[in-house]
């Protein structure tokens, strides 16, 4: 049986014009076969005539994680576990008399410039960080589109969330604008949000007392409610 192992390339002249650092070549398959000593001896001979790219891993799409399930999915777990909407008002006295802690899922840059007093910033998207051949292909995607800081999702965001809060902890999830679990001629299932998808991670690793900030943090500053920032 062929197997496909890891990816080696060699220097080219040509560059891509958007990833000037990513080579083009023509490519080369070698296979990993069971061969009799001659026809080893053969394939290694033929091998080093070739040229080009040795393919030896496909660069395929990653496993699809929970945070990617069809909002469906999410909506439902999400009404099951009785995850609550809550507005900027009812959000702000949760905090100040029940002790409950807002996790402001937005960007790093996005909490600095300004976020609700005492909230905590775990962020469920960051930009894209590694240079695999499945990131390079996300950043032309992205800069097809004229946007040169695409993002992914945070594969540390539970862990994170896990090193601040325990299973008891009560939480209200912000996003900018939030989404929302309530049908509408519109949209008959809401509409998904990254607070929202965050909110359905919290529960699905054990979280009990999870709620949702309708309206998001651009809510909470129509209100005038406290707000601080880092810059």
């Amino acid at each position: 049986m062929a197997a496909l192992t890891s990816i080696t390339p060699t220097p080219t002249s040509s560059s891509s014009s958007v990833c000037p650092n990513f080579r083009t070549s023509p490519l080369t398959i070698s296979s990993t076969i069971t061969l009799t000593s001659a026809q080893a001896s053969k394939q290694r001979l033929a091998s080093k005539n070739r040229r080009g790219l040795i393919i030896r891993s496909a660069a395929t799409k990653p496993a699809k994680s929970p945070a990617e399930e069809e909002w469906k999915v999410k909506r439902e777990l999400l009404l099951e576990k009785r995850v609550r909407s809550v507005d900027a008002k009812e959000a702000f006295r949760l905090q100040k008399e029940n002790n409950f802690v807002i996790l402001d899922v937005r960007p790093v840059a996005e909490f600095k410039e300004g976020h609700p007093t005492g909230a905590v910033n775990i962020q469920i998207y960051r930009l894209i960080k590694e240079w695999t051949a499945w990131d390079i292909a996300r950043r032309v995607a992205f800069a097809f589109f004229g946007i040169f800081s695409g993002t992914e999702e945070n594969p540390e965001f539970i862990q994170s969330v896990e090193s601040k809060f325990n299973k008891d902890a009560k939480i209200i999830v912000a996003c900018t604008t939030g989404g929302t679990m309530k049908p509408s001629q519109n949209l008959p299932e809401g509409q998904q949000s990254r607070s929202l998808i965050a909110a359905y991670l919290l529960v699905l690793n054990g979280y009990k007392n999870v709620f949702h900030l309708e309206g998001g943090i651009y809510t909470w500053f129509k209100e005038e409610l406290p707000s601080e920032s880092e810059e």
